[in-house]
């Protein structure tokens, strides 16, 4: 896996987290520069943890399904990609029920960390099977996702909730594109 879809990966990754800092920047009025700064490290961390705990579980494997490394690719993106969109769907035609009437605590950051993250986790066994550089990777997914956090925080506080659910949709969408190209260069190639 080259650079620039390692980078766009990344760009995929994060939209979750980026949605639900938009949400959290929406929603919580005590939702201040600490608590953007707070969520921004929790996400990145988690995003860029999470793929390595996927990449040993996928190692663990890899001589057994190597010769599947594209389909598992192609089905752990296009199934987290789909799944992206069909949430980013339901937001649009559910709006109200975006917001969290608890107030923003640690053990929320911790639980949204964790609910952002797990696509990674999966990303991480396609790192495994692919043979990517996995400190590059989870340099570029921990950064993005930082910065697409922090960015989310303060856009959330700025503008209003139709940014989260078209920002999952283009997450969807990238992931799925990945998958597809990574399944046809291993056909083609």
């Amino acid at each position: 896996m080259g650079i620039v879809t390692i980078i766009l990966l990344a760009f995929g990754v994060a939209m979750d987290a980026f949605a639900v800092s938009v949400t959290n920047g929406l929603c919580y009025e005590k939702f201040r520069r600490k608590e953007a700064f707070m969520t921004a490290v929790t996400f990145g961390l988690f995003q860029a943890g999470m793929p390595v705990i996927g990449y040993f579980i996928g190692s663990a494997f890899y001589e057994t399904i190597a010769f599947l490394d594209h389909w598992i690719a192609l089905l752990l993106l296009g199934a987290i990609g789909a799944n992206m969109i069909v949430e980013g769907i339901k937001t649009y035609l559910n709006p109200e029920e975006n917001c969290n009437t608890e107030s923003f605590s640690v053990k929320l950051l911790l639980a949204q960390g964790i609910a952002t993250s797990i696509d990674a986790l999966a990303i991480g066994i396609s790192f495994a099977v692919m043979r990517t550089n996995l400190i590059l990777a989870i340099i570029c997914i921990g950064i993005i996702t930082f910065c697409f956090s922090l960015f989310g925080t303060f856009l959330g506080k700025k503008f209003d909730r139709f940014l989260k659910e078209k920002a999952e949709i283009f997450g969807g969408c990238i992931l799925i594109l990945i998958g597809l190209r990574i399944f046809i260069e291993h056909m083609l190639f």
